[in-house]
């Protein structure tokens, strides 16, 4: 099995020299990029399973790179590893489709648990639930939307509809749950993998995102419901 390719964007050549030292340790293909401009060429060129994200970077900052990279149709993981560690920047990232959001200084431990974790699940979300046969790939239908799991496509009247990869994620996780009511921690752990520092707010940002591109009338919903005091359920 070929090793899985990690893009550190990190302008601290140090730091970045050393955090690809201790991935190659653990059998990872790394490349490096110390600004935002190559960072974005660089995801084109490599299609990396991870990249790893640091914010303060000469040509484009981190957030520039990541809203680039996510608008090109890019659905690996991010992890952004910043000296910021605001809750608006945390928030902006999360807002942007960040996976994870480590502040440094960090332990080398935990970030490396945190990317094997990150790539674990986006093997799992690419791949068919155990047990689930053809069902995780079957396609969805409600109201004027047709969603198509096997292709991560999603249609309104027939029209795409850009979905960010964890306003997706979050879409079907509530639908497959087939009427049930789903928690904001639950949700958390299924599509953020239950990150210390994503805040459940992070959820409704990305709720609200469905709503608006997927409801006819995003402020009366019809399909993504509140449930007061216990979090969210989809009806058909």
């Amino acid at each position: 099995m070929a090793a899985k390719r990690i893009l550190i964007v990190e302008d601290n050549t140090s730091l970045a020299a050393g955090l690809r030292y201790n991935l190659e340790l653990e059998g990872f293909a790394v490349s490096l990029a110390e600004d935002g401009r190559a960072a974005v060429q660089l995801v084109g060129e490599l299609r990396p399973d991870l990249v790893v994200l640091d914010l303060m970077l000469p040509g484009l900052d981190g957030f520039e790179v990541l809203e680039r990279v996510r608008a090109s149709g890019h659905r690996m993981p991010v992890l952004i590893l910043s000296a910021r560690g605001e809750e608006a920047d945390k928030v902006r990232g999360f807002r942007l489709d960040a996976d994870q959001y480590v502040t440094k200084p960090f332990g080398l431990l935990e970030l490396l648990e945190r990317i094997k974790a990150l790539l674990r699940r986006a093997d799992a979300v690419g791949g068919t639930p155990a047990g689930a046969g053809n069902r995780a790939h079957a396609p969805i239908a409600f109201g004027r939307v047709r969603v198509d799991p096997a292709s991560r496509v999603v249609t309104r009247d027939g029209v795409p509809v850009p979905l960010t990869p964890k306003a997706y994620d979050l879409m079907l996780a509530l639908v497959r749950r087939d009427g049930a009511v789903a928690t904001r921690v639950e949700l958390l752990s299924e599509v953020w993998g239950m990150a210390a520092d994503v805040m459940t707010r992070t959820v409704d940002s990305h709720m609200a995102e469905l709503r608006r591109k997927l409801e006819d009338d995003p402020g009366e919903p019809r399909h993504f419901l509140t449930v007061w005091k216990a979090g969210y359920r989809f009806t058909p």
